[in-house]
């Protein structure tokens, strides 16, 4: 069981590592950004938040300056009394249970995630868009050393990022449409759903959707 969990890590971060090179050409549009994810109070450390520079919007991609965006297509972020519905999301290597999502328009939903894998997962909600463009921020992180292929790293999360190592510029997952989870760990995400579209939940780690690690959301 240990030289099984030995060469599935060391498959993961080779893939890891893969998407990291083909990554490094976005590296200057990307390296002064803040990443936000998982406003999902999971039951580990808050993480460090910059206290200046540009921001990664809360969008899962995009860059704006001074703060987090407000808007989202697809909803916005619910409160705990207006939850209608709850619903157990389990993150196992590279595979969600459920693999697939139908709530309706209107609806807030309390999703409850536990990390069962061996390795870290992250489950967040939006477009294929906003994913494609979210694994490039994820990338960048990996890059950098803030997340490893079983952990984050609070402290490398914590540190300057930026060009030559400029103050104010570091980067952390906060977004409240997404939430990153070492194995073993919990969390939620309460989201109120909009409107009628198609969606996707899925893990951005480098390398998980591209193995497999993503399902639709069907909002009715």
């Amino acid at each position: 069981m240990k030289m099984t969990f030995t060469i599935q890590k060391s498959l993961l971060t080779t893939a890891a590592a893969i998407a990291v090179a083909l990554s490094v050409g976005m590296s200057s549009a990307f390296a002064a950004g803040q990443h936000g994810s998982g406003h999902g109070h999971a039951n580990d450390k808050p993480q460090g938040k910059s206290s200046g520079g540009h921001m990664m919007d809360s969008k899962m991609g995009g860059m704006m300056k001074g703060g987090h965006g407000h808007g989202f297509d697809f909803g916005e972020p619910g409160q705990a009394s207006n939850v209608t519905r709850e619903i157990e999301i389990t993150m196992r290597d590279n595979l969600f249970d459920p693999q697939s999502i139908s709530v309706k328009a209107g609806e807030t939903v309390r999703f409850k995630i536990v990390n069962k894998g061996e390795f870290l997962h992250e489950f967040g909600l939006g477009t294929a868009a906003m994913h494609a463009e979210h694994q490039k921020q994820m990338a960048m992180m990996m890059e950098h050393g803030m997340i490893e292929p079983d952990r984050i790293n609070h402290k490398m999360m914590k540190m300057d990022h930026g060009p030559g190592g400029m103050k104010g510029m570091n980067m952390s997952h906060d977004d409240p449409n997404s939430i990153l989870l070492e194995p073993g760990k919990s969390g939620e995400i309460i989201w109120k759903f909009t409107k009628a579209m198609d969606l996707e939940f899925a893990c951005n780690v480098p390398g998980h959707y591209e193995s497999g690690m993503m399902g639709p959301l069907k909002v009715k």
